[in-house]
């Protein structure tokens, strides 16, 4: 009989998803975190952590609609980006799924705290954010015509 294999409850990694939301007139959403959490102070393009049984997308429409009191329709999240930390450096490193979503005329307001704010490419460039994502903000706009 073959010798039966136990896994452990033990994640490897920890996946965060996160919104490049885009006005419709060249302008994205970012959100300033509030100063009593990691990173507060800093910008990051909105999102949170994936919870157990949960896809990417169920869980950023989730994280969005506490966050921001914006409903996204599932169908128009577009995987754009991903960036992670650097395993070695970490006991469980976070991984960021990046998506792209076009979402003119909604009105986002920052329900936990922080600031919220539309910003070009080239401001969102000269932002404080986490080195996360700064990289998921080069690789967005790297794809981008000038």
């Amino acid at each position: 009989m073959p010798e039966e294999i136990v896994l452990e409850n033990n994640p490897t990694w920890m996946p965060v998803v996160a919104l490049a939301l885009e006005d419709g007139e060249g302008r994205w959403l970012m959100h300033k975190r509030p100063k009593h959490k990691h990173h507060g102070g800093l910008w990051e393009f909105p999102g949170g952590k994936v919870e157990l049984n949960e896809t990417p997308t169920n869980a950023l429409v989730r994280e969005i609609e506490e966050e921001l009191a914006v409903v996204l329709p599932p169908d128009t999240l577009v995987p754009e980006a991903f960036a992670q930390q650097e395993p070695a450096k970490h006991e469980c490193p976070i991984v960021i799924l990046l998506y792209n979503c076009r979402l003119p005329g909604c009105d986002p307001r920052s329900m936990e705290g922080g600031e919220v704010g539309w910003f070009t490419p080239k401001e969102i460039d000269a932002l404080d954010k986490p080195p996360l994502d700064q990289d998921l903000a080069r690789s967005l706009f790297a794809k981008m015509p000038d």
